[in-house]
């Protein structure tokens, strides 16, 4: 609920904080005392349009600051809270701020957080519904009324949002699955060209690089074939210089053995022909490797320069076709299984569709039925209100096929007759705000805590009633408000008198400034103010015995 609302430089407003507690709390005052400025700054901070009007005449700058106390956070102001990345401790307050500069800038907090204006408007739904000579909100907005219907029902609408979501999943699915059968249909003869292509080319993972390579290595043989060649020549034969060695080295151990010397000299020979014998070896084994086939190269190039031309053609690498032939071949296979498939997504739609329309059709009737009772209630609440000529109806009206959605398969909207032969309209047509004020108090009632934010503002309600309507009204109010939190501006002492608290709004004058000031009364001073809207200008004992009565009567 509002438990503090904090004004600064409002219009006559100087410096006002006001604490408000549970039940009825009501705000009176002479006419033009300055309600509608309260009422503003409080819009203010609940995201209305910004009116550099509103600033003090004198001030750069204005501030409305709100405080709400919840014993749970209600979930649409968690998500809210939440997408804003705001934090609140369990039991710590929301507090809501407005800055309005006298230039018409204006800057929105949430818990000291800069924030959009737009997120005070949004939190404003679930804070503070406001009834008043302009309402444009609250239970006046059709979008609520079908919510505000089911929870009247005790219908589960869950049930139906379920079985939606899951009938428009399988007609996405199918939708998905047709688009997908179609469009490899339409590629089928493309595909099969493709899959031939790879298919005779076979290609294989990595075989890029590996041909690479092997052509790499024939062309550097090719290149050096003439100079292994004579290598070859030079190293071969019985004048070869490995040969010469092996001659020398026979010849020199037999005659080693008559000197140490000699026999250094065979071992060094002896080293000089294994190293030699190692190095024919490796010329041998490096010809044998660079040996080149030129029909083996020009298959080899043939091979990569396919290969690359059919990546350029699919716009991919080598290595990915591999990977394309799959894919071309599981499209083809689901051409052949599509057909099973779509079967299958058809059958699962249709079932999910019998599902959601015979929940839709329960929660209709449950509607229907409801709705009947609504305009019942609500008709018992209309005499006592001065509006016994008018009729309510409750219009649940079908919707056509492409409307349904997840609340089923209605709209829902709230009528009002105010004149016997007239046609029904919307709650937002009624040409009289006063009337319109006690329609929203019927349907209150009637609704009673079926729905509506934390706390509720009517803003005379009572315009153009008294005697036994204005007591009809007070009682209402006081009824609704007991279990939560209601304000009243009033101009009616059967209104006041029904309020737990109560405020008096008064304009004071000192030279050429003009204060309006705010008084939280007590019992003393509610008396002489119910007096004062009883009698007028001048209190009388009179009027004094009567507001008595009023008080006790309360």
């Amino acid at each position: 609920m509002l438990t503090r609302l904090a004004i600064r430089n409002i219009v006559l407003i100087e410096a006002l904080e006001l604490d408000f507690g549970r039940g009825l709390g009501v705000l009176t005052g002479e006419t033009g005392a300055g309600k509608s400025i309260l009422l503003d700054a409080l819009g203010l901070v609940l995201g209305n349009r910004a009116d550099s009007g509103l600033v003090r005449a004198g001030e750069d700058k204005a501030s409305v600051t709100a405080s709400f106390e919840f014993a749970a956070l209600p979930s649409g102001i968690s998500e809210l809270l939440e997408d804003a990345d705001i934090e609140i401790e369990e039991g710590e307050p929301l507090i809501l701020r407005r800055q309005l500069k006298a230039d018409g800038g204006s800057k929105a907090f949430v818990n000291d957080q800069s924030v959009s204006v737009a997120l005070l408007r949004e939190m404003a739904a679930h804070l503070v519904e406001l009834h008043g000579q302009h309402d444009d909100r609250g239970l006046v907005n059709p979008r609520g009324h079908r919510a505000l219907l089911d929870r009247f029902a005790g219908a589960d609408a869950a049930r139906v949002e379920d079985y939606w979501r899951k009938w428009r999943g399988t007609e996405d699915a199918l939708a998905q699955a047709r688009q997908a059968l179609e469009d490899a249909r339409a590629d089928q003869d493309l595909l099969l060209a493709h899959l031939a292509e790879l298919t005779a080319l076979e290609p294989q993972a990595g075989e890029e690089a590996r041909l690479a390579e092997t052509r790499a290595t024939m062309q550097k043989g090719e290149k050096l074939s003439g100079d292994l060649e004579e290598l070859r020549h030079i190293w071969e034969g019985s004048d070869s210089p490995l040969a010469a060695l092996r001659v020398a080295a026979r010849r020199l151990d037999r005659i080693a053995p008559e000197h140490p010397l000699l026999a250094e000299a065979l071992a060094a020979l002896d080293r000089a022909v294994i190293e030699a014998g190692e190095a024919e070896e490796k010329l041998q084994s490096a010809a044998e490797a660079l040996e080149h086939d030129p029909q083996a190269l020009e298959a080899a190039e043939t091979r990569l320069f396919d290969l690359r031309a059919l990546a350029r053609k699919h716009r991919c690498e080598v290595d990915e076709l591999p990977t394309k032939m799959r894919e071309f071949r599981k499209a083809l296979e689901s051409i052949e299984g599509g057909e099973a498939e779509l079967d299958a997504l058809e059958a699962a739609a249709k079932e999910a569709s019998q599902r959601y329309r015979a929940e839709a059709e329960a929660l209709h009737a449950n509607r229907v039925a409801a709705a009947l009772r609504l305009d019942e209630a609500v008709a018992r609440e209309l005499v006592p209100l001065k509006l016994d000529a008018a009729r309510f109806r409750t219009a649940v009206a079908d919707l056509p096929e492409d409307r349904w959605g997840p609340h089923g398969m209605d709209s829902v909207e709230f009528l009002i007759s105010t004149n016997p032969g007239a046609d029904f309209a919307p709650l937002n047509k009624i040409a009289s705000g006063g009337e319109l004020s006690r329609f929203i108090l019927a349907l209150k009632v009637a609704l009673a805590e079926q729905g509506g934010a934390a706390t509720v503002i009517f803003d005379e309600i009572d315009r153009g009633v008294g005697g036994a309507v204005a007591s009809a009204i007070g009682e209402r109010l006081a009824r609704l408000a007991a279990d939560g939190q209601l304000l009243a501006v009033t101009h009616s002492p059967q209104v006041a008198a029904r309020g737990r608290t109560h405020y008096m709004i008064a304009k004071s004058s000192e030279g050429t400034v003009t204060r309006t000031g705010v008084v939280l009364l007590d019992d003393a001073g509610r008396q002489e103010e119910i007096a004062r809207m009883l009698s007028g200008a001048e209190v009388t004992p009179e009027a004094r015995a009567q507001a008595d009565r009023l008080l006790e009567k309360a």
